[in-house]
């Protein structure tokens, strides 16, 4: 007697679990939404921390819950889980909370992927045209908060951003790494190519490469990445030097892939907001303060978070306008300022320093490539 077989489901039949694990998903987007709504309704009055402390704490936890939930043969990447679970927390936060956040625009440059990167595509966000705009979009309410570009790992700091802080007091509620892999971008062969436009930052960052290899075209500075991707689909013999973003959207073709010089190259982008993330155990704090003009001030001050064995994860001078040779300095500890260490340490520099401005504690950012 032949053995029976069990016959394979069908396409159709298959589609139907899909189409029901999608309903499943989304009845569970809801029930997350509701007690979201609960948590805030029941902190509303005793809880500092607003929205953007919230999204921090969903980043944070988004990083913890992948770790512990990960598997050998997972399908999904760690990355793209943080991400979806990032997406799903801003979706929530926005039914009940206006979430519009600013950002050194245009869509596509690189500030509008680290801005969707850390809030999800839930929020509604709100591009201006310099990073003096950012700042004034958060102290003037027009915003929830505000993301700028701190520090590049081959350029160093941001000096738009850091004169900022030094003219105008301004919290940090969060940070933002984005790994930056430009791209030569255009509609005509790379052998036709004679201008490459792009910010000079980016075509900084991909000086070597482009000599290399189009030693013959002309450099020419724009204001974004995504101005440059824009006149490089409407101009003949034109590239951009732009993100993938920018591609899909200009419809361009990626003559080159990641030219960057430096494949590590990574920039920082601060969220700024009026709020304070509580403690995850994993925080940094960032402070800007000024020392009296003499030797050996800066060292005394270097020995306290010595003494009080707290890690500089980041250390920048910046000058005083109008004060020749002398300067501010921005560090970055490992720590919260609730925490005890930090606040005796931050303590007792506030005491020999002529300015201290501590910017913000937070969550420490992954880096994800």
């Amino acid at each position: 007697m032949a053995k029976s077989s069990k016959s394979s489901p069908s396409s159709d039949d298959l589609q139907r679990q899909v189409d029901e694990l999608d309903r499943q998903l989304l009845s569970l987007v809801e029930e997350r939404c509701a007690l979201v709504q609960s948590i805030v309704q029941s902190l509303a009055n005793a809880d500092p921390h607003g929205a953007v402390a919230r999204m921090s704490t969903a980043s944070a936890n988004a990083n913890r819950i992948v770790i512990k939930a990960a598997r050998i043969k997972d399908r999904i990447h760690s990355d793209q889980k943080q991400a979806l679970l990032r997406h799903v927390a801003s979706v929530c936060l926005a039914t009940i909370q206006k979430t519009r956040i600013s950002f050194l625009g245009p869509e596509h440059s690189y500030s509008h992927l680290a801005a969707i990167k850390y809030f999800g595509e839930g929020a509604s966000f709100a591009p201006v045209a310099t990073i003096a705009a950012v700042f004034d979009s958060v102290s003037r309410n027009e915003a929830m908060a505000g993301i700028v570009p701190i520090e590049n790992s081959t350029d160093g700091g941001i000096v738009d951003t850091l004169s900022m802080f030094v003219r105008r007091k301004m919290h940090v509620c969060g940070e933002v790494l984005v790994p930056i892999h430009h791209n030569l971008l255009s509609r005509t062969p790379r052998d036709q190519i004679t201008e490459i436009y792009s910010k000079p930052q980016a075509l900084s960052q991909c000086r070597n490469w482009l000599s290399n290899h189009l030693p013959n075209a002309r450099l020419i500075d724009m204001s974004s990445t995504t101005a440059a991707a824009r006149l490089a689909a409407d101009r003949l013999g034109a590239a951009a030097v732009a993100s993938i973003e920018a591609a899909r959207e200009f419809s361009l073709d990626v003559i080159d892939a990641n030219i960057e010089d430096n494949p590590n190259n990574v920039t920082r982008f601060a969220v700024l907001g009026r709020e304070q993330p509580a403690p995850t155990k994993d925080d940094k704090t960032a402070i800007l303060f000024q020392v009296n003009h003499e030797p050996g001030a800066l060292a005394d001050a270097m020995t306290i978070f010595k003494k009080a064995k707290l890690n500089l994860t980041w250390i920048e001078s910046f000058p005083i306008p109008e004060r020749r040779n002398e300067y501010v300095f921005f560090i970055e500890l490992t720590g919260h300022q609730a925490e005890k260490t930090v606040a005796d340490a931050i303590a007792v520099l506030g005491k020999r320093a002529e300015r201290l401005d501590v910017l913000g504690s937070y969550p420490r950012a992954e880096l994800s490539r």
